[in-house]
């Protein structure tokens, strides 16, 4: 049985692989995957199926704060993450084709925003691509119209949309109840 946790350096190699084959017209190098992890590790999981002595990455996921509305472009550093950080943005949720339809790729996006309730981002922000938008619907993320954000989203590839959604702040959950 797959399940999530968080990434690590040696875990890199796979992922390229695994983002590789998803991604074949968005190539983002091991120096990308390898700055996320180092700057933000609580957002970069992976799916892993542990067989024996063997391990297997199935997918992963990778997330940071950035300053609103200012998503990175693809195959691009950070540098840091922005002491003004002001959203969290899901750069990627990836599950290799013939491991999807058993809600990996569902618990990495809850995993995820759960990591927001640590902190007080309003919005989380993601660019949806490969016609992925009902998924991230299921999740409370609506299309923003995408403004000055077209030159960066041109990246991303012709159907890319970016998305976003509010996010409950601390003591909002009891509210809910």
């Amino acid at each position: 049985m797959a399940s999530w946790r968080q990434m690590t350096f040696d875990d890199i190699p796979q992922v390229v692989q695994v983002a590789d084959q998803i991604h074949p017209g968005l190539p983002e190098g091991e120096y990308v995957f390898a700055e996320r992890v180092k700057l933000f590790p609580k957002g970069c999981l992976v799916l892993v199926l542990v067989d024996g002595s063997m391990s297997k990455i199935l997918g992963y996921a990778v997330s940071h704060p950035i300053r609103y509305r200012q998503p990175p472009a693809l195959d691009s550093l950070l540098g840091e993450i922005p002491p003004d950080a002001d959203q969290y943005y899901i750069h990627d949720v990836a599950v290799l084709p013939e491991y999807r339809g058993h809600g990996s790729a569902a618990k990495a996006v809850q995993m995820l925003l759960e990591v927001t309730g640590e902190y007080t981002y309003e919005t989380t922000c993601l660019v949806s691509v490969y016609g992925t938008g009902p998924l991230w619907r299921r999740f409370g993320f609506e299309e923003e119209l995408a403004g000055r954000l077209r030159e960066k989203l041109r990246g991303y590839g012709e159907d890319a949309v970016y998305m976003s959604r509010r996010n409950l702040l601390k003591g909002e959950q009891g509210l809910m109840q």
